[in-house]
């Protein structure tokens, strides 16, 4: 019987996706005979106690810091033998690498994942590998910022090197609005360097895929869609066919760029925009993509495990791949106006036995706070759809939402004016 070990691998009920994707993982290893070792931080296990039982063994391991996680693996191997090593999380990935090559399992090379994890020096490995990226700079003062804009011109994005879910990501049209998208951008020391680039113009997709025998495969394009004058995402819809074949053209852009920087194991997202002269790459994962994307390509592609063929290829298995999507998906997420919630009109009812329906949470009540979207975790709802295409799955989703409704009045403003205005636009 083979040992795998998941590396920040519990999920408490109410984490959205992310508990989805690790119970996914965590049954499909098992359906396949391993013994499966959940680690996670003493936090994650303490709120998320079913794993006790759910694994067959669960140990508190910080899986954010690479070092503590080899110390433990190394300690755990002398009681039991490890076969495998994965993780799900963006945090988790250097860890993973860096326990699969402490020892000596499959897995990708850490200065490698260092590479991906670090936007500034992913940006340069791809441009010196001749793939076309936007011009960027790190930049540690206002000035530095406004150095790059006349030297490029504008608009350009102001993001975190290392962060995930549009976490502190700003557009800036002039130098006007350098000092607060350096704010805004800055995580941890507070003269630590921040990533500029130039604004791509274009719309967005990514590639989910699957490594195998060493090899990416790319098993569905997903257009993104974001909310209006934001980074944050708004939803997805998988898989696309474009015209011209022009999915085709990024999803071969994308797996090429993989085998270029040398990566070999696990589920990668890949994050592109299409423009006048091609696709462009952004961000390179190699973990499933956020949002529920892992059970989208699940749902178009009928009988296919993501975390069991993960599982086989980890282990040196044959793995058997789909040729390709069969059905579509879509997910939509809940952006209502900023403000205090006064009302939630039609949710159970349009949430209720709906066909094709993967997921709907609700993450607000009356009296709650909706906060203006400056990452993914402003969101307050998701509906996620399985359909036989992706235009039906997108019709349906949106559907759904119009059938619903986050009342909101601004911050101050008494619920009763609310209520009254509605009064109004129903007399009307």
């Amino acid at each position: 019987m083979s040992t795998l070990v998941i590396l920040g691998g519990a999920a408490p009920a109410g984490a959205g996706h992310g508990r989805d994707l690790s119970l996914r993982a965590l049954r499909q290893f098992k359906a396949r005979g391993s013994r499966v070792v959940v680690t996670d931080t003493a936090e994650a296990l303490a709120a998320a106690p079913e794993y006790a039982s759910l694994a067959d063994e669960t140990h508190a391991v910080d899986y954010t810091d690479p070092e503590a996680c080899v110390d433990w693996a190394l300690e755990y191997r002398e009681r039991h033998a490890v076969d495998a090593v994965t993780g799900f999380r963006e945090y988790s990935v250097v860890a993973v690498a860096e326990v699969a090559a402490a020892l000596g399992l499959a897995g990708n090379r850490p200065e490698l994942v260092r590479t991906v994890r670090t936007k500034d020096v992913c940006r340069r490995a791809l441009s010196d590998l001749g793939f076309d990226q936007p011009a960027s700079a790190l930049c540690s003062s206002a000035e530095d910022i406004a150095r790059f804009l006349s030297r490029h011109g504008g608009p350009a994005v102001v993001k975190p090197r290392d962060a995930a879910g549009s976490e502190g990501v700003v557009r800036v049209d002039g130098p006007g609005e350098a000092a607060h998208a350096l704010g805004r951008a800055r995580r941890g020391p507070a003269d630590g360097p921040v990533l500029i680039e130039e604004y791509v113009d274009g719309p967005e997709f990514s590639v989910e895929g699957i490594f195998a025998g060493g090899s990416p495969y790319a098993l569905a394009v997903t257009r993104k869609l974001l909310a209006p004058g934001t980074f944050v995402e708004a939803g997805h819809t998988t898989p696309v066919e474009l015209p011209g074949g022009r999915h085709t053209e990024i999803a071969d852009e994308a797996t090429r760029a993989l085998k270029a920087l040398g990566l070999t194991h696990g589920v990668f997202h890949v994050e592109c925009w299409l423009t006048d002269r091609g696709p462009v790459l952004g961000e390179v994962h190699v973990r499933p993509g956020g949002d529920w994307l892992h059970a989208m390509v699940e749902w178009a592609h009928p009988a296919f495990e993501l975390f069991g063929s993960l599982h086989d290829d980890l282990l040196g298995l044959p793995v058997a791949l789909p040729t390709h999507p069969v059905r579509g998906a879509a997910v939509r997420f809940v952006l209502p106006e900023p403000g205090v919630v006064t009302g939630i009109d039609g949710w159970d009812t349009a949430t209720t036995d709906r066909p094709g329906l993967i997921h709907a949470e609700l993450s607000v009540a009356p009296g709650d706070v909706v906060l203006p979207a400056g990452s993914s975790g402003d969101r307050v709802g998701t509906v996620c759809l399985g359909a036989e295409s992706a235009g039906a799955a997108e019709s349906a989703v949106e559907a759904l939402l119009a059938e619903t409704k986050v009342r909101t009045a601004p911050l101050g403003t008494p619920e009763e004016d609310t209520e009254e205005e509605d009064k109004e636009e129903d007399r009307a």
